[in-house]
């Protein structure tokens, strides 16, 4: 239905809708063909007519890719996030930052880096720059927004980029930052809509230059767009902090470059949401109508209260979170952390001798054991 009648949702919907279909379609024929090959090496294919030859295994990566892609969203496949958010209610914009966007993320972790490890570790650059891109664009075009809903469904686009770093750095640090990440997005983004939310609701209006001033009028409601607003940009104590500090130390152990330019979107992050909150909540209360506005009622405030538990909670103490992720983490990086054996390496003999044939142990040592075909896998 949308915030408001219009054309506009309309748009928004039929974007958003097309965006989705088109990058799920390559993903259903990618599970097709992963069935055709079960239980075989994902080898060369060959196009007709000898047009180019690739790996299956990529061209099955890219295919989910393009699915993930989308609904995560990465960087240039974003176009629909903006328009949704700025369209939808206020409840719709908080599931689709605190849910659907994670079914992206989730996608990657399961499929992409479980599914094609090959293919994962060869395109390691090319996600890691989409992710960086996606963390320093979105913060510079949130710093050039007048509407409050569209900057925050931008930070989002940043924020995205910092999950897609943290997973393809392919280390245990990273990966448990990224979840987290996810996690931590959720609770402050969604904080961040229910905030817009409120003030639409009173002013019928979102746009940044029609307030000034409202922590004089809504003292409680300022309390906890501060919260929201300082989570978001990861103030230690606070639970947007964890995530971040875990994703830049695995990008620090990958790069020290990709580490650099992921602590500058921090500091862009910073800025636009300091400027937000100053440009609406300090200064002179010149507009006549906010002299009326009333401050947040009892149902505002009993929605708003879990959302800052969390966030302190996972900032001061947020072991029993990791503690939940860290098995199936730690089972994932370590595919990423030894040399891969290659599907031609696995299937020559041992050397001095053929296939069956056991060397002799020289005198007073045992005889190994050969590996089993699960131990060489895993």
């Amino acid at each position: 239905w949308g915030a408001a009648p219009g054309a506009e949702r309309r748009r928004a919907a039929y974007a958003f809708l097309v965006y989705t279909v088109v990058g799920s379609l390559p993903m259903f024929l990618a599970i097709l063909a992963r069935l055709e090959y079960a239980g075989t090496v994902l080898g060369e294919w060959s196009a007709p007519w000898g047009l180019f030859r690739c790996r299956v295994e990529s061209l099955l990566f890219f295919a989910f890719l393009l699915a993930f892609a989308v609904k995560l969203p990465v960087w240039p496949l974003h176009a629909w996030l903006p328009d949704a958010h700025t369209e939808a209610p206020t409840a719709g914009s908080v599931i689709l930052a605190g849910v659907l966007l994670k079914m992206g993320g989730y996608g990657f972790l399961r499929f992409n880096l479980a599914m094609f490890p090959e293919a994962s570790r060869y395109f390691v650059p090319l996600m890691v720059i989409l992710g960086i891109v996606a963390i320093i664009y979105g913060a510079l075009v949130c710093l050039a927004q007048g509407d409050m809903k569209r900057l925050i469904a931008f930070s989002s686009v940043s924020h995205m980029g910092f999950v897609i770093l943290g997973m393809f750095v392919l280390n245990e640090q990273g990966l448990l930052g990224s979840l987290l990440y996810m996690i931590n997005h959720g609770l402050s983004t969604g904080a961040l809509f229910l905030i817009v939310g409120i003030l639409y609701e009173r002013r019928h209006t979102r746009m940044i230059a029609d307030f000034g001033g409202l922590s004089k009028q809504l003292p409680v409601f300022a309390v906890f767009f501060a919260i929201a607003m300082l989570s978001s940009i990861g103030l230690p104590g606070l639970n947007g902090f964890i995530g971040e500090f875990l994703v830049v130390v695995g990008a620090f152990k990958s790069s020290m470059l990709y580490a650099i330019l992921a602590v500058s979107g921090i500091i862009l992050g910073a800025a636009y949401m300091l400027w937000l909150f100053q440009r609406t909540m300090f200064g002179t209360l010149d507009k006549e109508e906010n002299r009326t506005l009333k401050d947040c009622n009892v149902r505002e405030v009993f929605y708003m209260l879990p959302l800052v538990v969390f966030m302190f909670w996972i900032g001061l103490y947020p072991k029993p979170f990791l503690q939940v992720m860290e098995p199936s983490v730690r089972q994932l990086a370590a595919r990423y952390q030894v040399a891969p054996v290659t599907p031609a390496a696995a299937l020559q003999p041992p050397s001095g001798g053929g296939p069956g044939v056991v060397k002799e142990a020289p005198a007073g040592e045992p005889v190994g054991e050969q590996p089993s075909t699960r131990e060489v896998g895993r």
